[in-house]
């Protein structure tokens, strides 16, 4: 069982949902905060030198113009040798209509999201796949890991 754990979003009914999840799961000593990852004061100072921070549906809500301060957010708060692994929506013919028209989210190609998360300042950047029997999530998003 990891140390400590702590997890934050922007919405109260995204944090309550995840309250009730740990509650029937008996999942105890999570620390809870609503922040937006583009307002740095907003986290708790100690929150930070992370070994991994993981983002979920999250960046898509982010303006496009402001997606790599989101990442150098998180990188910030990353050790020097920490990981960020990040699933993310991408662009195609299934998730333009169900994710960008419907749920007004922005979806991104590899190229720019490499763009971004090297523009945050993370070295190395990996794609990965969803492991099997979850292959079919490929259509749906991006598995990547990034370094500092």
């Amino acid at each position: 069982m990891p140390g400590s754990l702590q997890a934050f979003d922007l919405t109260p009914a995204m944090l309550d949902r995840f309250r009730s999840k740990l509650q029937k799961r008996a999942i105890h000593n999570v620390d809870i905060a609503q922040a937006d990852v583009l307002d740095s004061q907003g986290l708790p100072a100690e929150w930070g030198n992370y070994d991994l921070i993981v983002a979920a549906s999250m960046f898509e809500y982010l303006p496009t113009e402001r997606l790599s301060e989101g990442f150098r957010a998180l990188r910030l708060r990353l050790k020097p040798d920490g990981k960020f692994v990040l699933f993310i929506t991408r662009r195609n013919w299934l998730t333009r209509p169900l994710i960008g028209r419907w749920w007004q989210a922005n979806l991104y190609s590899k190229q720019e999201l490499e763009e971004a998360l090297q523009k945050a300042g993370f070295t190395s950047v990996t794609f990965s796949q969803f492991p099997m029997p979850y292959r079919f999530l490929s259509l749906w998003g991006y598995i990547i890991e990034a370094k500092n």
